[in-house]
């Protein structure tokens, strides 16, 4: 076996009631509190500042989904210039927050939010001290999806030019995760569906990865066989604690797994261009453009497997022909005309050939076949009331998907 390491440093406190532990991990430090905007009017605000009383000094509660530079860049400026010596971020929330939460950690020479952006355009020209005061974050998800408590990357968006940056550096790592799945019961359904397959395709990706080892295999097959027989039961009953746990663990697992594989093609393609132009297509026509983005991550497998699968057979054919090849040629030697093994070498080109075509058309039938059915799912479902949270979507037809 090739030499494989695997390596997560987040210190992990899971279970009904860990936000309690939240005061001795944050210790004697000033902390920030980053938070959804309905954090408040539910609560979880108020439990925060109770648990840390006067060492939680500024709370931001205004941050929206996707983080944008037009908005982070003004917030990551003000909270470094006003809290400079808060040593301690704790993002409360979804995938944004915590993205959020992380691009908040790092101390740039002059605290403006450009030189951060610039290391990640070119870090060779605009280098990042580590011995520099950046701070430490603590991610308590309220949601059982995008495992960024136990990653180090966060994704900040450029939409003004169109572009996207992946935020990863060695103090971007949470120094510690809350997974409480008490957080979580006042999820809406629909958001639990999302959040769910989200964390199930991150299982998938980091099963078919590239750079998956044993431990990461382990930890993605547990997360993938979870969501699929947690989800189903958990939009039936979303009041039930026992179910948001499992599914939260899941997700964590699924967040551990892909840590250390990193991506693959199903996040790739948004770098590439290919899928925001569709989801941009399809709102112009009235079509829900999520029913496309929820299916690829697990469309692309499918895809690929088909591919695979044509090319694996397309090389046996060969070493075959090839082989049967050489016995022709070897025949024609000892033959005086030749004429037999000149017949069985145009037999052979014809089978090669028709070989060849078959497999080709199989997959590009198959890429195609998997594109028409995800945009008849999303036409299908054009002119209907489409809801935000997906709610409309039942169990069954979920089961029955995955």
């Amino acid at each position: 076996m090739t030499p494989w390491t695997f390596h997560n440093p987040v210190d992990v406190r899971a279970g009904n009631g860990a936000l309690a532990q939240l005061p001795r991990l944050v210790g004697a430090r000033d902390a920030l509190l980053i938070a959804f905007p309905e954090a408040d009017a539910l609560g979880l605000v108020g439990r925060v500042r109770e648990l840390l009383g006067d060492r939680l000094v500024a709370v931001e509660t205004d941050i929206r989904p996707n983080p944008d530079l037009c908005w982070l860049a003004p917030l990551y400026e003000r909270l470094w210039r006003d809290h400079r010596d808060a040593r301690c971020v704790i993002a409360l929330g979804g995938g944004s927050s915590i993205d959020c939460a992380k691009a908040m950690l790092t101390a740039t020479p002059s605290g403006r939010f450009d030189e951060l952006l610039d290391h990640l355009v070119d870090p060779q020209a605009t280098p990042l001290s580590a011995d520099a005061p950046h701070r430490a974050l603590i991610a308590v998800p309220t949601t059982a999806g995008t495992g960024s408590e136990v990653t180090p990357w966060a994704t900040l968006w450029d939409a003004a030019r169109g572009r996207k940056h992946s935020l990863h550096l060695p103090w971007t790592w949470p120094e510690a995760a809350i997974v409480d799945p008490s957080l979580m019961v006042s999820l809406p359904v629909g958001a639990t569906l999302a959040s769910g397959l989200d964390a199930l395709s991150h299982a998938l990706e980091a099963l078919w990865n590239v750079h998956r080892n044993p431990v990461s295999s382990s930890l993605a097959a547990s997360a993938a066989r979870s969501i699929v027989a947690t989800l189903p039961a958990l939009l039936r009953e979303p009041h039930r604690l026992d179910l948001r746990e499992a599914l939260a663990i899941a997700a964590l697992q699924a967040g551990m797994a892909f840590s250390n594989t990193k991506t693959a093609l199903a996040h790739s393609l948004f770098d590439w261009g290919l899928v925001r132009p569709l989801l941009e297509y399809f709102r112009n026509q009235d079509i829900r453009p999520e029913t496309l983005m929820e299916a690829l991550p697990i469309a692309i497998p499918c895809v690929l497997g088909v591919i695979i699968a044509s090319l694996i057979l397309f090389v046996r054919q060969l070493k075959i022909c090839g082989a049967e090849y050489d016995d022709a040629h070897r025949a024609a030697v000892f033959d005086d005309t030749g004429s037999l093994a000149f017949e069985r070498h145009l037999a052979l080109r014809r089978r090669w050939r028709k070989i060849g075509n078959i497999i080709v058309i199989v997959g590009v039938v198959g890429v195609i076949g998997s594109v028409i059915a995800v945009v008849a799912a999303s036409l299908a479902m054009r002119g209907q009331p489409q809801p935000a949270d997906l709610s409309q979507v039942t169990p069954e037809q979920l089961h029955a998907s995955i």
